[in-house]
């Protein structure tokens, strides 16, 4: 049976309730950066993702003359014109996998490519079929594009456009969904309907007619054998075990640590962070940039064998800022620890003035190594939010773009409703550095059972860490003196 229509869907994992509060566009972006980036790996590991240099072509239509006047986007096959369905409507599809890499397709000119096609058939009813499969870092255009490309689609483009067929959808899609959510009216949304196989198209379209990639087909004949039993579920590669002595990513911060010497910041965040702030601190949208996961990959295993990492080689200041979001991605457990996560979520309500102070409480359960990592992060980011003139990262925007990289749940994922308290919990760690790691000040605050040193219980929840709160004394902060290194 088909998906339920895009009108449906609420958030990231089912069952949970809307979020109350707006959720930012940019934290909205982060976490369809995420969500792409496991649909990747969970293709690479159905054994779906070749990685060609170039996106696979379509056979040369004949009739495509190289006067065509969008020859340079109608060359791909991304899009094609397959007959007509059951009720006689125009059948257009559209393929991801057949997008080349962004700095090869301007998309510009596929939005033009698009509407220059459908401007023939839009008199009459039509039909979209979207091919999800084959979308990933390397092609996929800006949400900022998607969001301008709907708005140009007018009436007369949305009227007789009488369904939209999305086949395999990903959590990628229900992100995406809830992005473009404030633009998409409920007349349109009631168009559109998931498809997680072939098969389910064939009650409603000409299947014979129907152009579909091979590559589509084989990921779908993957999916049905995954779904009947006859291969085992796709799952992320582990480290080694045990991991290899050199092991930087996927592993905890006390094996790091032990690895490392007793240095407490890891020596991938201590890179990164040290690059970036020498080249990339005033890089208008740093840390909003996606990087290819190739290049992400090959970076990964230089840092897990030891191998020398020269950012310079790559010529682009996002890789480091990527490795570092992936580095705290990658941790067996979050930076903030699963222990925080239900704390953390009742920051919203708690009064404004005691937030910041209810924040230092919270990471008082944090160990001591946790805290000092923090620390260390959070000075950074603090300084580049102090450059948000130039790279337009203030401490909200990077709270976006950072809080689902510090503390997620230990079972699933962070739901949609989440994020509103995750980001603001992030941003008072950014904007108010300076007080929330104030050791002089956090210790004022603590007595013998951690609670503030008035006695009266602090600004927290009852239920949250002012409630039996207990940690070791702060260590100091050898590695940063006013947000900089010694």
């Amino acid at each position: 049976m088909p998906g339920s229509s895009g009108a449906d869907i609420q958030t990231l994992r089912p069952g949970r309730p809307a979020p109350q509060q707006s959720v930012s566009g940019l934290a909205l972006e982060e976490l369809a950066e995420i969500e792409l980036q496991r649909d990747e790996e969970a293709a690479a590991a159905l054994g779906t993702v070749r990685r060609p240099l170039v996106a696979p072509s379509a056979d040369p239509d004949p009739a495509l003359s190289m006067n065509h006047p969008f020859y340079d986007v109608a060359r791909h096959g991304i899009l094609q014109v397959a007959g007509e369905d059951r009720l006689g409507r125009r059948v257009v599809t559209f393929s991801c996998c057949r997008m080349p890499p962004s700095h090869e397709l301007n998309h510009r000119r596929l939005l033009e490519y698009l509407k220059y096609t459908l401007d023939q058939y839009v008199e009459s009813d039509y039909i979209i079929v979207y091919f999800h499969h084959g979308l990933n870092s390397r092609n996929k255009p800006s949400l900022g594009w998607l969001q301008s490309a709907y708005k140009e689609f007018d009436r007369r483009y949305k009227k007789n456009l009488k369904a939209l067929y999305v086949v395999h959808p990903t959590n990628f899609i229900k992100v995406l969904w809830n992005i473009l959510r404030p633009l998409i009216s409920h007349k349109f949304g009631k168009k559109v309907t998931y498809f997680n196989y072939l098969s389910e198209l064939h009650e409603h379209l000409k299947f014979d007619q129907l152009i579909v990639p091979p590559e589509v087909q084989r990921h779908d004949e993957k999916l049905r054998d995954l779904h009947a039993g006859r291969l085992p579920p796709p799952a992320k590669t582990p480290p080694p075990r045990p991991p290899l002595p050199t092991q930087q990513f996927g592993v905890s911060l006390q094996y790091l640590k032990d690895k490392n010497r007793g240095e407490l910041i890891p020596p991938v965040m201590r890179f990164t962070v040290t690059y970036l702030r020498e080249k990339g601190v005033r890089t208008e949208g740093l840390f909003r940039r996606s990087a290819s996961i190739q290049t992400v990959r090959e970076i990964q295993r230089l840092y897990n064998q030891g191998k020398p990492v020269n950012f310079d080689d790559y010529g682009d200041i996002h890789v480091p800022a990527v490795i570092l979001k992936t580095f705290l991605r990658e941790l067996p457990q979050p930076l903030l620890t699963f222990e925080a996560y239900e704390q953390i979520l009742g920051i919203t309500s708690v009064e404004s003035s005691l937030r910041v102070t209810c924040c230092r409480q919270i990471l008082q359960s944090l160990p001591g190594h946790n805290y000092a990592v923090l620390s260390y992060l959070m000075g950074f980011l603090h300084e580049v939010s102090q450059e948000s003139i130039f790279n337009k990262m203030n401490s909200s925007n990077l709270a976006c773009v950072f809080g689902l990289n510090l503390i997620w749940p230990s079972q699933g994922a962070s739901s949609l409703s989440a994020l509103v308290p995750l980001n603001l919990f992030t941003e008072l760690l950014i904007e108010y550095y300076g007080k929330v790691f104030s050791s002089r000040q956090a210790q004022r605050e603590l007595s013998a059972g951690g609670a503030p040193a008035d006695g009266q219980g602090g600004p927290c929840p009852p239920d949250g860490p002012a409630a039996g709160l207990t940690r070791p004394p702060m260590p100091p902060r050898p590695l940063t003196v006013a947000g900089r290194p010694l």
